[in-house]
């Protein structure tokens, strides 16, 4: 009997308390697919505890099936920042996580979502996938044209803030945009150490954290996917098959975005 299976890209220890607690995105031990020194899943078979395996309903595809890993960062992201109903919220990057964002935020019924890039290609997908505002700030040459084109759609500041670029002057953005009260969440990575203006979170009394990975998401993320609450095709840029040729061919592309438009590049076999 054959049934298609999702497997979670890390397993984790019980040595630490954070684990015990169910935070096992935080085990300091954690073995993540393709985070160094682990090697990456790009292969026909993988040997994986059954525990981190979820099978998939007969109604989703692969495709589907491969997108619920990206998807789990955006709805954890989204429970740390309390998206709900009556929330506006701002998606700093339009790159295939911040447009993952913008899809869980909508599931998880936002009022209405504004998001920005530098890069407008990414734009129009994210108006497909429900975006009241896509901001193009290609145009923008300093921070605080980044946040008077946010706060001419969100006039008082948006309630939530997350922050899927990660470079200072993203971060500095994020503060400074957002509503007194509100938060802002940290996803992206683009530098180690960063410069903001962090006595913003004084000030205006800003809940500031973290999203780091995922953990319990991948039930739910199955239910968005089987009831059709999250668009998928709309993300697929490319499509190629599984030789050696192809898939140098498809990382090339997926590493010049740039110029090739890739959102998510998608090996089959």
């Amino acid at each position: 009997m054959c049934c298609l299976l999702h497997v979670q890209r890390y397993t984790h220890t019980v040595e630490h308390q954070v684990c015990r607690e169910g935070r096992y995105n935080l085990d300091p031990n954690i073995k993540f697919f393709s985070l160094p020194p682990v090697h990456g899943a790009l292969r026909k078979f993988v040997d994986h505890p059954a525990d981190f395996c979820f099978k998939l309903p007969d109604c989703l595809t692969f495709e589907q099936g491969a997108l619920v890993e990206p998807l789990s960062i955006a709805v954890h992201a989204c429970r740390r920042a309390g998206v709900g109903p009556g929330k506006k919220v701002a998606i700093l990057g339009a790159g295939p996580i911040g447009l993952m964002m913008l899809a869980a935020a909508k599931a998880f019924s936002a009022s209405s979502v504004a998001i920005t890039d530098i890069r407008p290609g990414n734009l129009p997908v994210a108006q497909t996938l429900g975006a009241k505002f896509a901001l193009d700030q290609s145009k923008a040459v300093s921070t605080a044209e980044n946040v008077e084109a946010i706060r001419a759609v969100f006039p008082e500041g948006p309630d939530i803030v997350i922050d899927c670029v990660g470079f200072s002057s993203t971060i500095t953005t994020a503060l400074q945009a957002v509503a007194s009260g509100g938060t802002v969440v940290q996803v992206g990575l683009g530098e180690d150490t960063c410069c903001a203006p962090t006595m913003q979170t004084v000030f205006k009394e800003i809940n500031f954290t973290g999203s780091w990975l995922y953990t319990n998401t991948f039930p739910l993320c199955i239910s968005l996917l089987e009831e059709g609450k999250i668009q998928t095709e709309p993300l697929i840029t490319h499509r190629l098959g599984f030789s050696e040729e192809e898939i140098l061919k498809g990382f090339q592309i997926a590493s010049t975005s740039a110029t090739t438009g890739a959102i998510k590049v998608m090996f089959s076999w």
